[in-house]
């Protein structure tokens, strides 16, 4: 579960002078649920109407909305530095690389 990965390597986004969240378009008691479930250290944020997930382009429109998995990494510029899909969004690496470079 890529949840669990982002925790695991949570220390490599914390020394890259960045914030780790995620965002589902479940309810906030939902995301509570989840992130106790998981023990996560970050945040989950409950987006159910999916705005945020539709502007940057996070649902699978052939299931009528349902938010596909997508890792984004967002500079302080509010430019996106990274995107991971798929199973590149399940594993950390390419995100935590992409917030190490963005302090350089």
């Amino acid at each position: 579960m890529e949840m669990k990965g982002y925790q695991a390597g949570i220390s490599d986004f914390t020394g890259s002078d960045s914030i780790v969240f995620g965002i589902s378009a479940d309810t906030l008691e939902d995301n509570r649920k989840f992130a106790a479930d998981l023990e996560l250290d970050f945040a989950l944020l409950s987006d159910v109407d999916a705005s945020v997930i539709n502007q940057y382009g996070g649902t699978m429109e052939q299931y009528a909305g349902i938010a596909r998995r997508v890792t984004y990494v967002v500079g302080k510029d509010g430019r996106i530095a990274y995107i991971g899909e798929g199973g590149e969004a399940m594993d950390p690496t390419g995100a935590i690389s992409a917030c190490q470079g963005l302090g350089e």
